[in-house]
């Protein structure tokens, strides 16, 4: 909306000077130069009081030309002056006091998820982390990779430079429950998460990595798991070939009619109201529709659990369901703890 603005400001001053400059030649009957009547118009219009280079006093047409054109050009010039001024003010108090609100909602956050790196993998990363109902805080350097992943819509941001710790500071790291970082460089990815790891002890680190040579120094650094996107986007082609019924089902449950289907996990904490029931005696199916794929205990993980499995601190469920219910069954159980 300034951006317009500006612009017919800009082409206001640009007609005035174009008129001022064709009244000057086709008064002087085209014998001025161009030059002779754009320097007229100038003078004119913004009262330096030179000398004439054309013979205006001379000529009753050119006088009263050069009268309207100072009292209503000058007025024109002073008031897109003013209103190209006014405008640009406008803009750079807004974008303090919006940059002052998102601070403040920043440090607000507890929970929330950091997303280091935008471009084209920080876009669906940020898509699929809201749709999953988290609260995602992104730092990009570039201007360019970050309105990439902005892109009209008005998310968390820290635009500055991610290897930088004042920068996850204000992404709110220390109050922020997970950490993904999408960097195209290796080495700032292996320094972000050896400085988030210190910074707090508790994040879960989530790490792109380009080179598989890295991955040993990313876990030493902390990283909790690590994603090669070549190995990942190999392993999809393979699929796609071998079974395209199963990677068509899966597409398909992501972008549901229905609601967004996910895959999610359901940790069994100390006091959970799940804690000592068998896995029949929930009521996941009947009450939240959502389907029980799995059960992690340890190291150990059970798929298609029998429903006389008994559930104890520890565990965590694997079930698949809309992301509303996944989430109304989480607040519920935390509220009961």
């Amino acid at each position: 909306m300034i951006q317009k603005r500006l612009t017919t400001f800009l082409l206001v001053i640009l007609l005035v000077v174009a008129i001022g400059t064709l009244g000057y030649y086709l008064l002087f009957q085209g014998q001025a130069r161009f030059i002779d009547c754009l320097y007229m118009t100038v003078i004119s219009i913004t009262s330096v009081g030179y000398g004439e280079v054309l013979n205006v006093s001379s000529s009753i047409p050119a006088q009263i030309f050069t009268m309207g054109l100072i009292t209503f050009g000058m007025g024109f010039i002073l008031y897109a002056i003013s209103s190209i001024t006014a405008l640009l003010i406008e803009g750079e108090l807004s974008g303090v006091r919006r940059r002052r609100r998102m601070n403040k909602k920043i440090d607000r956050l507890t929970g929330h998820i950091i997303l280091v790196g935008g471009g084209e993998t920080g876009r669906p990363l940020a898509d699929e982390l809201i749709i999953s109902g988290e609260e995602v805080v992104i730092i990009e350097q570039e201007p360019e990779r970050l309105a990439m992943c902005l892109e009209g819509r008005h998310l968390l941001h820290i635009e500055g430079d991610p290897t930088d710790d004042a920068n996850l500071e204000k992404a709110g790291i220390l109050s922020a429950k997970g950490v993904v970082i999408a960097l195209p460089q290796d080495k700032d990815t292996l320094y972000v998460t050896m400085t988030a790891r210190m910074m707090n002890k508790d994040l879960r680190i989530v790490a792109q990595v380009s080179d598989p040579k890295i991955e040993p120094k990313l876990r030493m650094a902390g990283a909790d798991s690590i994603v090669a996107p070549h190995t990942i986007g190999a392993l999809r082609m393979a699929s796609e070939m071998i079974r395209p019924a199963a990677v068509d089902f899966l597409d398909q449950m992501l972008r549901s009619e229905q609601g967004p289907l996910r895959i999610h996990e359901l940790p069994i904490v100390q006091g959970s109201p799940l804690s000592g029931k068998r896995l029949c005696q929930t009521d996941l199916r009947q009450e939240y529709d959502l389907l029980v794929l799995g059960l992690k205990h340890e190291d150990a993980i059970t798929f298609n659990p029998k429903a006389s499995t008994t559930l104890t601190t520890g565990m965590t469920l694997v079930v698949m369901g809309k992301i509303e219910e996944i989430q109304r069954l989480q607040s519920r159980v935390s509220s009961l703890v």
